[in-house]
């Protein structure tokens, strides 16, 4: 079906649905007009390619990274490997402030505060998706966690060698020498990125029900050990 047929039905059912609902799913129309902002990177529509950032036909439901064919960043390659799907929630949290939900994201744009806003763009970008009626999406599997984590806890000095100790359940998935087949490396990441992510799986923010057990036996104290350690490994 021609994207542009497929923006006009889009339209119509957005437009169908309750008063109540449409202030929740936001309006498509109104979405156009806040695009602008993202036009500069972003195409989307028939006949949108790749420029800065990828094209963004068919966003909804697709796991982040897997577009074919753009060189993602590789946090966003991590996000993507971790179970990060975009769905009106997770996209929501990463259009109000994208360093927030993917670490050393590489696009530029620095967030989306007004929550209507955002809310129509979703709209928008979702008539551009394989069923834009399937509104609201599932429940998110990840959310902004950078910015609320305690200054305190990111303060933190871990003793590398502690770290060692701890790591051998690490490495029974994660590879010590840094390769990344189907498992995210953690060699040489920033302290503060692991030390994040790590919380971020205790609190359940992030979406693998594996580290969400592994972290959650974990104390500050041990993550910042574990921290110091991946962070020098060779």
């Amino acid at each position: 079906m021609r994207v542009a047929s497929l923006f006009k039905i889009a339209l119509a059912v957005l437009f169908a649905a309750s008063a109540s609902h449409a202030a929740e799913a936001g309006d498509p129309e109104k979405g156009k007009i806040v695009y602008s902002k993202c036009k500069g990177c972003h195409q989307i529509g028939e006949g949108a390619v790749d420029r800065i950032g990828p094209h963004l036909n068919a966003v909804f439901g697709r796991r982040a990274a897997a577009h074919d064919g753009f060189a993602y960043s590789k946090s966003m390659q991590r996000a993507g490997v971790d179970g990060l799907i975009w769905t009106a929630k997770t996209l929501d949290a990463y259009i109000e402030n994208p360093r927030a939900l993917v670490s050393k994201t590489r696009m530029s744009f620095r967030g989306m505060d007004d929550p209507e806003d955002r809310a129509n763009l979703l709209a928008y970008l979702r008539a551009f998706s394989d069923d834009p009626s399937n509104l609201p999406e599932a429940e998110p599997t990840a959310r902004g966690t950078d910015h609320d984590l305690d200054p305190e806890i990111l303060a933190l000095q871990g003793d590398p060698d502690y770290g060692e100790y701890l790591s051998s359940e690490c490495v029974t998935c994660h590879q010590a020498d840094g390769s990344a087949e189907g498992i995210p490396s953690i060699t040489q990441w920033p302290e503060e990125d692991f030390v994040v992510a790590m919380h971020a799986y205790k609190r359940k923010l992030r979406p693998h029900p594996v580290m969400q057990m592994m972290a959650g036996r974990l104390n500050d104290e041990e993550i910042a050990a574990l921290a110091a350690f991946f962070k020098d490994l060779q």
